[in-house]
């Protein structure tokens, strides 16, 4: 268990008071970046980077209120179709010299209400719910005033010096003539960055006067920082396997309903000389389709009224596709519920494509929805997958692709909370 993994630093007094103290999450969203513009909300295998750490938070079951502070308007868009309140922030703590400790100590001034706040970073998207838990629990059942998050490296250091004076350097942490096995040594703990906890009166006092310290060991699979040593396509696949999902991808989906235009199509309309329309259809989204229904989820096509396409033309894609198609529908709710019923199915077990400002209605009630990476309603919503690849051009196999590595780990009763590291 990760949480016995726990040290104390210093001692002191300073358990909370009696009764239920009021515990925020706060995650720190500037609009500024040096490096990606609007990091924060940049979408990390198909989701807002700042997602991963708020579905974490929300689910974590004891936090009583999540907040995003931050300057800029879209941040506050998705965090809050994420579930989160938003603190906006002064211009004088908006600056690029601007501290966290100055963020968080404003943040406080207006929320008197707040006894502990769990500063967690939106560049740490492995972390888990158990994580914020176990630490929390330090603060609020152990009398620790601050918890802050490490990993163990097992990284020798030397010291650094002037190439030009000529000097050796030395070993800080290594006995050179008899170097240890990384399992004969213990190793070395370094701050991960995934969160800070801490009292209100902590925070108040600049950290400057603490009673009891402890860190928080993660284990070196979830401790990963976008911010210093890892890149975007390498973050990806680590958040793949490590991430935390939320809990509605507990639900193993059943039905996938995919709109023909705008997803498996991109809009265009090709006439032949003899005036017969066509249209162009992405093999691997066929794939992609086959390969649901391979794994006994059922797959339909949907058209809406005002759909471009011919009914022939539709029945050609279904057909070469191999799925079901509901034809001219305008995408109501109790429509769905109607197929819903009749499916003798959850909304948490269908997945729904879609990428017009009328599928928004469908995309907010579904389990799992998905949207091409240049569909026009990715800018109204924060969708819960947002491929890579744009409308006909392999989005809907991708997505299926994502539907398919959720059935496999729901299947193999994969507790996320806690992975065995004898097989990272």
């Amino acid at each position: 268990m990760e949480s016995s993994r726990c040290a104390e630093v210093s001692s002191g007094v300073g358990y909370p008071s009696a009764g239920h103290s009021h515990r925020a999450a706060l995650i720190l969203a500037r609009g500024g970046s040096k490096g990606i513009p609007l990091k924060n909300i940049k979408n990390l295998a198909g989701v807002p980077l700042i997602a991963w750490v708020l579905r974490a938070a929300l689910d974590s079951e004891v936090i009583d209120s999540v907040w995003v502070s931050t300057d800029h308007d879209e941040i506050e868009r998705v965090a809050k179709v994420w579930g989160a309140k938003v603190h906006r922030r002064s211009p004088e703590v908006s600056k690029d010299s601007s501290s966290s400790l100055e963020t968080i100590q404003e943040f406080i001034r207006l929320r008197p209400e707040v006894d502990i706040v769990c500063h967690i970073q939106a560049t740490s998207p492995c972390l888990h719910p158990h994580h914020i838990r176990d630490a929390l629990q330090m603060i609020t059942e152990q009398g620790y005033d601050y918890v802050f998050s490490v990993v163990r490296r097992h990284q020798f250091r030397w010291e650094e010096v002037d190439k030009k004076e000529g000097k050796n350097t030395t070993p800080l942490n290594i006995d050179v003539a008899h170097r240890l096995r990384r399992q004969d040594w213990p190793g070395e703990l370094y701050e991960n960055g995934s969160f800070y906890f801490s009292t209100r009166k902590a925070w108040e006092n600049g950290l400057k006067q603490l009673g009891k310290i402890a860190y928080y060991e993660m284990l070196p699979e979830y401790s990963v920082d976008i911010d210093v040593d890892i890149d975007w396509p390498v973050a990806e696949q680590r958040v793949l396997r490590f991430g935390y999902f939320g809990r509605e991808q507990n639900a193993v989906v059943r039905l996938f309903v995919c709109k023909v235009s705008g997803c498996l199509t991109n809009g265009q309309i090709y006439t032949s000389v003899s005036g017969e329309d066509l249209v162009a259809i992405n093999a691997r989204d066929v794939a992609g389709i086959q390969m649901l229904q391979r794994e006994n989820i059922e797959v339909i096509l949907m058209s809406s009224v005002n759909e471009p396409l011919s009914r022939g033309l539709l029945k050609k894609l279904a057909q070469q596709a191999g799925c079901g198609l509901w034809f001219g529908k305008q995408l109501k709710g109790f429509e769905m519920e109607q197929l819903m019923e009749e499916k003798k199915l959850r909304w948490d077990e269908m997945a729904f494509m879609g990428s017009e400002s009328e599928d928004r209605e469908i995309l907010s009630q579904v389990g799992l929805n998905g949207v091409p990476c240049d569909s026009p309603v990715a800018n109204l919503i924060a969708a819960k997958y947002t491929c890579q690849r744009p409308a006909g051009n392999g989005a809907v196999c991708e997505f299926a692709e994502y539907i398919l590595m959720l059935k496999k780990q729901s299947l193999l009763e994969v507790h996320q909370d806690r992975i065995d590291r004898a097989n990272f």
